[in-house]
């Protein structure tokens, strides 16, 4: 049975921009995010309170995402990575999608069930696609 390319059935294209994010690119750019927030929450908070650094990581790392994504449409490290989450219905994000998509992605669960077309469940909640740019 033929399923066709990823991205075929939401009507995008099988290579070049606008076509779905490869997963490599997508935990790459994951990576360079979680890590400046990291970065940042680490050098934020003191010593004393060294063990909740993770929990300050993940607070900047909702904020970063909700706010760039729903403003420009991709965090830093999809920029650097040449990709961009986009609406299936009107191309761009607004900020409640992308509150939604946010917080289900830092449950972390949703994002690791994946469709056929490589779209996490929190992209499918949201109704957003991870594309190339």
């Amino acid at each position: 049975m033929d399923f066709g390319y990823r991205g075929e059935q939401l009507g995008l294209p099988e290579d070049g921009p606008g076509s779905i994010a490869r997963p490599g690119r997508r935990l790459g750019a994951l990576a360079v995010d979680w890590a400046m927030c990291v970065l940042i929450a680490s050098q934020l908070i003191t010593q004393s309170y060294q063990q909740s650094t993770s929990n300050w990581a993940l607070l900047l790392f909702f904020v970063m995402g909700a706010l760039t994504v729903g403003t420009v449409g991709f965090t830093p490290g999809k920029r650097l990575f040449g990709l961009r989450i986009v609406a299936l219905d009107t191309g761009r994000v607004n900020p409640l999608r992308s509150l939604l998509r946010t917080a289900l992605l830092c449950v972390a669960i949703p994002a690791l069930i994946w469709d056929r077309d490589g779209r996490g469940l929190h992209d499918r909640l949201a109704r957003t696609v991870e594309v190339r740019i």
